[in-house]
């Protein structure tokens, strides 16, 4: 089975999930924003954390760029919560426990861990533009450093 993925210039896949209080956040609030939606595997995890933890330092960097952050995992709300609080996190966490999100942007699915091919989440980045459409994507990203390589490669 060959999972799909999105390429730039694609329009981005709805989104509408709940964040760590349960209140609904859907893509389409941020018309006429540029969005970073980024996937990782699981809260509280190192290399989420990390990644996270680079996402809420660079945020007044993005934001100032005009660029908003959104973070998406299976996880279920009150773990994302939990995960938020911690760690200080700044940006909506969103939860796909059906992992139906996931797939439509294609960060669910083949890959390989610890030399075993397994279904799983694909850390990716997107960043998607002010009319709803792919202008980055990026699949298998470093949990460390991808976050200053995304600031580099959008030349912020």
């Amino acid at each position: 089975m060959t999972d799909s993925r999105l390429s730039p210039g694609d329009p981005a896949p709805a989104l509408s999930l709940p964040d760590a209080d349960g209140t609904t956040v859907s893509l389409a609030d941020y018309r006429g924003k540029r969005v970073v939606v980024y996937f990782y595997p699981a809260a509280g995890t190192p290399g989420c954390t990390k990644q996270a933890c680079d996402f809420r330092d660079s945020l007044a960097q993005l934001n100032d760029a005009g660029l908003e952050v959104l973070g998406v995992s299976p996880d279920k709300p009150a773990k994302l919560a939990k995960f938020r609080d911690e760690e200080g996190l700044t940006f909506p966490l969103l939860s796909d426990p059906e992992k139906t999100t996931l797939e439509a942007w294609g960060a669910f699915g083949e890959k390989t861990m610890y030399g075993k091919t397994v279904r799983g989440v694909i850390r990716s980045t997107f960043v998607i533009d002010p009319d709803g459409a792919v202008e980055v994507a990026q699949y298998n990203v470093r949990a460390t450093g991808h976050v200053a390589k995304l600031i580099r490669d959008l030349k912020l």
